[in-house]
């Protein structure tokens, strides 16, 4: 807080991902447009996917080093976090002395403290992996107790909450609270994808996995593709709110946020 009382804020955007390259295939467009107008971005990856079937963590830690440049951002942070076991609920068994070094939450809350981010992106709560539902709860339960003033975390931080927090669905298909026009950097978003090229490209002399089949990027732009002609553009991501949007002036927001016709609408009983 500053001496006002107001709140203080460092990043405009930081997103979580449970390991390197979810963040860029499911955001990587609202964190490219966000670059690109101006504002501070950051992702924050929980593990260093040591438990991946391809590449290894020194390729892959390259490889995010290429697609953070693709994306601009100001920010790129790694906790190191077990890959495979992420969990809320992780070094909550240890004395309480301890917990600020041991627990996940801990050191979560650090760097929402540390970083002041206004906007923060969390994992969608539904997910076929479970390394990214753990993700979603451990980011949504250590952004509860950042405004705590007694938690505690090493090194101390002042209690901080962000200005809005939202969800982003990966496998699952979430109905979305609003959709953000990503066309403008569809390119550069694909671009960053592509920087994991260990995980994406299909290859005969590599172990078979979802992110890395043949279907696997024709199916990301297909999904950006629908997203987008539920807004009437080329692409788009989806988002989910918790809580419901308020608008002070609904005329000047929808004359800045005007779109075509959408060419898909939401199922409604």
């Amino acid at each position: 807080m500053s001496p006002s009382g107001t709140t203080t804020f460092g990043l405009e955007v930081l997103a979580f991902g449970p390991h390197p390259d979810d963040v860029e295939l499911f955001c990587g467009g609202l964190l490219a447009r966000m670059a690109e107008v101006g504002h501070r971005t950051g992702i924050v990856d929980l593990s260093r996917g040591e438990k991946s079937s391809r590449g290894t963590v020194e390729s892959r830690a390259a490889e995010t080093e290429a697609a953070s440049r693709e994306l601009g951002l100001s920010v790129r942070e790694n906790l190191g976090l077990a890959d495979g076991w992420l969990n809320p609920w992780e070094g909550f068994e240890a004395p309480e002395a301890e917990r600020v070094r041991a627990s996940a939450v801990a050191r979560v809350v650090e760097v929402l403290r540390r970083l002041r981010p206004e906007l923060v992106i969390v994992p969608w709560e539904e997910e076929r992996h479970p390394d990214h539902e753990a993700a979603s709860a451990l980011v949504t339960r250590a952004l509860f107790f950042a405004g705590v003033r007694r938690f505690e975390t090493e090194p101390p931080g002042a209690p901080f909450t962000p200005r809005q927090v939202l969800y982003y669905p990966l496998r699952h298909l979430a109905e979305p609270s609003f959709v953000v026009d990503v066309s403008q950097v569809h390119a550069r978003k694909m671009a960053a994808v592509r920087c994991y090229a260990s995980q994406v490209e299909p290859r005969p002399d590599a172990p078979p996995t979802l992110v890395g089949s043949a279907l696997s990027l024709s199916s990301l732009e297909a999904r950006d593709r629908f997203y987008g002609a539920r807004i009437g553009v080329a692409h788009g991501e989806p988002y989910v709110a918790r809580e419901t949007l308020g608008l002070v002036d609904p005329v000047e927001h929808f004359r800045r946020n005007s779109f075509e016709k959408p060419l898909f609408f939401p199922h409604r009983r």
